[in-house]
């Protein structure tokens, strides 16, 4: 705050105490009131007319150097000719506003006129100091307009100067240019038509900085085109706040705080529903109300136009909106009313974007996951990667797209809507083109990132030329999960398409990477498909290869042991067939395994006895070890601990004598299980600090490994071990970490944990 902003509010609060006076007896005295006072005193008001200083002059009983002093305070502090005080240009506001909690505390604390004390990052947000500005950003339909208003109106009191809103038409064809805006806004300050012409154009700047210096003014820009249309119409100093909206994030705009605006939350959108329809209507539909506001996808713009025809459509169900919504080809079209449409709002930015940015933005309607890496929508448009990456900014700046890290998501309602622009601007051959080649990468790419985990493959080869970096495993587990419903979705595709041969060779590159994700919860659908399209090869040996994956995924991924029979079974016959020896050892590892989960000790020691006897004779040190660690298991189960262990111990004695000769996936994959499986021998052989030590070994491995499947299964393991060994506060630590692990975990242990936790009761 500057020495003449100050000059008037101390000179009044000096006066007014050396008459021992109260605000409330001033204000008594004066009849001015007591809010305008204190106002004026801190600076928050801008200088009174001069009506005012005399009521204030008579209440302080001022002689006239006195009374000459205070006015001469008050004509410094005012810009000669224009005082705005209390102009307000803003339109009807929307009474139904609910929620955006947050954006408007954090509007409140910018707006706050604060000296040593701000928010942090805000300006001075008092006259002389500089001015605040925050852009609300987001999605077409996002109810920036709305909040702004909102704002405004919870805000006008501080901003005496004068507050008003300037449609910026940012969406327009052709934008008004920032020289019409920025005359716009001197009009509304009070400038006289002959001052701004005597002024000249060139001048016109020069004289909006000078009006707005020194005041508190609210001034909303609203709908921004771009970085440009905005820049001549940030004051540069002063105490006022710019609120501006638009589509764009207006990256180049520097020192501005920025508002990204999504979607409402679901209860929010509940309730806003509600408060459109009618809360007797809404409380009888409840689920109903709430797949409304799903299938709008808590859209602000959508949700008024779904509650505004059900206000209108009294005889209509809160149902029957919501079974109208759910087909994808009619939604667009149902959320209309009147002359509001969701799409017109969509069209608006669509038509601003650039035909590389457009094109890409219809194609993106084809991803049938709800996200995509740059390289991934690469093949969508035959860019190169970095021309792509150009391309989805450009879809993110305009507020059509989500970025979050180095993945962008097209909401439904607007792949809806680019499906739409897609069919009636392309050609069918050219969206089958499209999206071909984008499947036929997904499935190349997978099959190269998922040897990594496969004996014999490693890193991808040297006459790989991939446009993603699957330079260690650890990039390609990511690049795997990231893309996985993507890539799941093209390998239905090849299955539907008859490519039989590159669905099993995907399902093939893929089985030991699914120990790394056991619990992603689509591995019974990939090794399934993968046994159908072997089974249509008419490969027997192929036929038991995938039929032993798809045996397992039931067994481990859906816990079917009974079901998983059927398949082993089969998988044997056909391993029979082709006379291949190691198809024939997983039959038997995986019967043996199904019957050890139903508790069926003899059938279950006798398919793992031949399982390790068929392993050896086919020299498949990978199954041998597999196998062994079963053993134990059952070991363990008919009460043989110290067999087990001895089993156990074996298998870690091949981990080290095989060294590279085991992959170093599997080989950690394994060694996680021998140490549990040690530690459990030790605790049923009351052994508890060996049973914790191996147990806890396990957990780590397994953690340090990014096994989130494995490390819920032994944490577990090893917070019931410790509550064996009464170290009660390590155990529900232990499980505390289970349940934090987040959707990769076990979701069966998980609950475990929360169970074992509400047996502990409170710490």
């Amino acid at each position: 705050m500057s020495a003449r902003q100050v000059a008037f509010g101390a000179l009044l609060r000096e006066m007014r105490r050396a008459k021992s006076l109260t605000i409330e007896a001033l204000a008594e005295a004066s009849g001015v009131s007591g809010r305008g006072i204190g106002d004026l005193e801190r600076g928050r008001r801008a200088a009174p007319q001069r009506r005012t200083v005399a009521a204030l002059a008579d209440g302080l009983g001022l002689d006239d150097a006195g009374r000459e002093r205070l006015l001469a305070a008050a004509r410094a502090r005012r810009t000669p000719e224009y005082s705005p005080v209390g102009v307000r240009s803003f339109p009807r506001g929307i009474d139904d506003f609910v929620g955006r909690t947050d954006e408007l505390t954090v509007l409140d604390a910018l707006a706050e006129p604060r000296g040593g004390d701000r928010a942090p990052g805000a300006g001075d947000g008092v006259p002389g100091g500089q001015p605040v500005v925050a852009v609300i950003h987001g999605p077409p339909g996002a109810g920036k307009t709305s909040l702004a208003l909102r704002a405004a109106r919870r805000l006008a009191d501080r901003f005496p100067d004068g507050q008003f809103m300037v449609d910026l038409r940012g969406t327009d064809d052709s934008a008004p240019a920032p020289s019409e805006l920025v005359v716009r806004v001197l009009k509304a300050l009070g400038v006289p038509d002959r001052d701004l012409a005597k002024a000249g154009p060139q001048a016109h700047p020069a004289l909006y900085r000078q009006v707005l210096a020194g005041r508190r003014c609210l001034l909303v820009l609203d709908n921004a085109r771009d970085e440009a249309q905005v820049r001549p119409l940030l004051p540069g100093s002063g105490g006022t706040l710019v609120l501006v909206t638009s589509r764009r994030v207006l990256t180049g705009l520097d020192d501005v705080h920025r508002l990204p605006l999504g979607r409402l939350a679901p209860g929010e959108s509940a309730a806003f529903l509600a408060s459109l329809v009618g809360e007797a209507r809404a409380a009888a539909e409840p689920e109903a109300l709430e797949e409304v506001a799903r299938l709008c996808e808590h859209l602000p713009l959508a949700l008024r136009v779904a509650g505004n025809w059900l206000a209108t459509r009294t005889g209509w169900t809160v149902r029957r909106l919501a079974d109208r919504l759910a087909s994808e080809e009619r939604r667009l079209d149902a959320l209309s009313a009147g002359d509001v449409r969701v799409s017109t709002a969509f069209d608006l930015s669509y038509r601003q974007l650039t035909p590389a940015a457009a094109r890409m933005f219809r194609r993106l309607s084809l991803v049938p996951g709800p996200d995509i890496g740059a390289a991934c929508a690469a093949r969508l448009t035959g860019q190169d990667v970095h021309d792509t990456e150009d391309t989805l900014e450009e879809l993110v700046e305009t507020g059509l797209l989500d970025g979050s890290g180095n993945r962008y998501r097209l909401h439904d309602l607007l792949c809806l809507y680019g499906r739409d622009r897609l069919v009636a601007e392309e050609g069918e051959a050219d969206i089958e083109g499209a999206r071909r080649s984008m499947f036929r990468w997904l499935l190349e790419t997978a099959v190269v990132a998922g040897r990594w985990y496969e004996p014999g493959h490693g890193a991808p080869p040297a006459s790989w030329r991939g446009t993603v970096d699957l330079s260690s495993a650890d990039k390609a587990r990511e690049w795997l999960q990231d893309e996985a419903a993507n890539w799941l979705a093209a390998l239905h595709a090849a299955a539907a398409d008859g490519d039989h041969a590159m669905v099993v060779e995907v399902a093939e590159s893929l089985h030991w990477f699914s120990d790394q994700w056991i619990f992603w919860g689509h591995w019974p659908e990939v090794f399934g498909t993968a046994a159908r399209s072997a089974e249509a090869l008419g490969d027997p040996l192929l036929e038991a290869t995938h039929l032993n994956y798809y045996a397992w995924a039931v067994l481990v991924c859906e816990g079917r042991p009974r079901e998983s029979l059927r398949y082993t079974a089969r998988a044997l016959a056909a391993a029979r067939r082709a006379g291949d020896a190691g198809q024939q050892a997983w039959a038997h590892a995986y019967t043996a395994w199904a019957h050890y989960w139903l508790g069926e000790d003899g059938p279950a020691d006798e398919h793992g006895v031949q399982a390790i006897a068929l392993f050896e004779a086919a020299g498949d040190l990978h199954g041998v070890l597999q196998a062994l660690l079963s053993r134990g298991l059952e070991l363990i189960r008919v009460g043989r601990e110290g067999e087990a262990a001895e089993v156990f111990r074996e298998v870690l004695t091949r981990l080290d004598e095989a060294g590279d000769r085991v992959e170093p996936h599997i080989a950690v994959f394994t060694r996680i299980n021998v140490l549990a499986g040690l530690g459990r021998c030790y605790g049923r052989l009351g052994r508890w600090d060996e049973a914790v030590e191996h147990v806890r070994a396990s957990v780590e491995l397994s953690r340090t490994d990014g096994n989130i499947g494995l490390e819920s299964r032994y944490l577990i393991r090893l917070g019931d071990v410790l509550l064996e060994a009464g170290r009660t506060a390590e155990a529900r630590e232990a499980f505390t970490r289970c349940v934090a692990l987040g959707n990769e975990a076990d979701p069966a242990r998980v609950a475990e944990a929360r169970a074992r936790l509400a047996g502990l009761g409170p710490a």
